[in-house]
């Protein structure tokens, strides 16, 4: 029903395209760290629930908790939601990397640049999740000029942080968010 209603909505009244590696839930990756860009608006969560729904692939998410009042919290909690106290001065990194033991079949998706606001290079925390977590980063362009939205093969952390960046930032160069100004800038 999902995945029925998702395609529905993404492909057919929004008319996005999904290109890539769409065989995720095929593959069986059980654990991983998904993230999307370039976040400029509010409506990317929605368009990242259509594109993992429409592939059929599940994940769970983060949103301040502030968010997570009826009835919103019943939309956010169905759809994967976790709520996080982003004034804590808690360690959020080890928090979701012990996330990936407790379960067997546990993904994440984030936001690689941590605010809706341009940035001009990724945050860290999900690439040290997943090395935390020993899981692949699988990346997913949002390109609301081109409506395509293309998911990488699963990417393996290596030992040389400035290469992965390299690589990791590299894949969304280009890459136009809802609000085209705050969209993500390689150098």
């Amino acid at each position: 029903m999902k995945k029925a209603l998702s395609k529905l909505i993404l492909i057919y009244l929004l008319g996005w395209k999904i290109t890539g590696n769409k065989n995720l839930s095929k593959e069986k990756v059980q654990k991983a760290v998904l993230i999307s860009a370039p976040h400029t608006h509010w409506f990317d969560l929605f368009l990242g629930l259509f594109v993992k729904g429409a592939i059929g692939f599940k994940s769970n998410f983060l949103a301040k908790e502030e968010l997570f009042v009826f009835p919103t919290s019943l939309f956010l909690k169905y759809y994967g939601g976790i709520p996080v106290n982003r004034s804590s001065k808690n360690n959020l990194v080890q928090y979701i990397a012990n996330l990936f033991d407790t379960k067997k079949e546990f993904r994440i998706s984030l936001s690689p640049e941590g605010t809706r606001a341009s940035v001009e290079k990724f945050k860290t925390g999900f690439y040290y999740i997943a090395k935390t977590a020993e899981v692949p980063i699988i990346m997913i362009t949002m390109d609301y000029k081109n409506k395509k939205s293309f998911i990488s093969d699963p990417f393996y952390p290596s030992e040389d942080i400035k290469k992965d960046f390299e690589y990791i930032e590299g894949f969304f160069s280009g890459v136009v968010g809802k609000v085209e100004k705050n969209s993500f800038r390689v150098d």
